[in-house]
């Protein structure tokens, strides 16, 4: 299978999957499911999408010979959770967004209460997946897997981030602050999904240290190349607003250095992903063009 076809393939999977996690039914030691409330959670997270966080733990776990339907239900919660995180992302009160994916943000096609409360409920089913019995892991592992989402999740990782983003606004940070920042409200939770596909596979520290600093490397990769796309693209083509950074005098890498630095830069970081992955050959080609797209996608 080529890269696309794999992609496309696992997100693929992963929707048919967060469509049975969010149907009508309740689960056990579920009293009911509001109908309004689940809609808007459906609506927050059934809207297409690359899925690409629950890809890289598919495939991490896939590198590490790690139980594929258990990193598909890892994956399922990470998105959950990073679903959780747009819905909140785009109300007036932070980013003050209308469109997402090309759609209306949660908040416009329901209402402000209905999306923190939709939010709420992503962020809690997260966890819910990970600690059910259907996701098939030892203990240990489910509790490892908890407690690094959980510190990639919060203050000190993606909440955390998105309140220096809010500060930001009001005070520029300099270089360093605007690296920090952004390894904290984008890059935590994409070096928890490769991470995690270490914890389902049971590695040992070394390899996941090793997965963590790939994360790391492609979490910058991504938001580097979000802000030149939210300099130089569309909002047709990226399905969400663009230019809201230069309006609001926030600053970028790209904004302080300039686009043909940042086009250096994730060259560099390609490369340094790529050389992490050195030990594992020919077997790590998936996740290498994984670096390379997110380095160089257009959307």
């Amino acid at each position: 299978m080529t890269f696309e076809m794999r992609l496309r393939d696992n997100a693929a999977r992963t929707e048919a999957l967060l469509g049975e996690l969010l149907s009508g039914s309740a689960r056990a030691d579920e009293i009911t499911r509001p109908q309004n409330l689940l809609e808007a959670m459906r609506h927050g997270v059934l809207n297409g999408g690359k899925r690409l966080r629950p890809f890289l733990v598919i495939e991490t776990a896939a590198l590490l010979g790690g139980d594929a339907k258990a990193a598909l239900h890892v994956g399922a919660a990470l998105e959950c959770l990073h679903c959780y995180s747009l819905v909140h992302d785009d109300l007036p009160a932070m980013d003050n967004d209308d469109l997402r994916r090309g759609q209306p943000t949660v908040h416009k096609k329901f209402d402000e209460a209905t999306a923190i409360l939709a939010g709420d409920s992503l962020l809690t089913l997260a966890f819910d997946i990970i600690a059910s019995p259907d996701t098939s892991l030892p203990d240990d592992r489910k509790a490892a897997l908890v407690l690094a989402l959980a510190k990639a999740a919060g203050i000190g990782g993606m909440a955390g981030g998105q309140a220096l983003d809010l500060a930001a606004e009001k005070n520029a940070p300099d270089e360093n602050g605007i690296i920090t920042l952004q390894a904290m409200k984008t890059g935590a939770l994409i070096r928890f999904a490769c991470e995690a596909g270490a914890i389902i596979a049971g590695s040992d520290a070394a390899e996941r240290q090793r997965l963590r600093h790939f994360g790391e490397k492609i979490g910058l990769a991504f938001q580097l190349a979000d802000d030149l796309l939210d300099l130089t693209s569309d909002a047709a083509t990226m399905g969400k607003a663009t230019g809201k950074d230069a309006a609001r005098g926030k600053g970028t890498l790209v904004a302080l250095r300039g686009a043909d630095w940042a086009t250096t830069r994730l060259r560099e970081l390609v490369k340094e992903a790529t050389d992490l992955l050195a030990p594992y050959g020919d077997r790590a080609e998936i996740l290498i063009e994984t670096a390379c797209f997110v380095a160089e996608r257009k959307s």
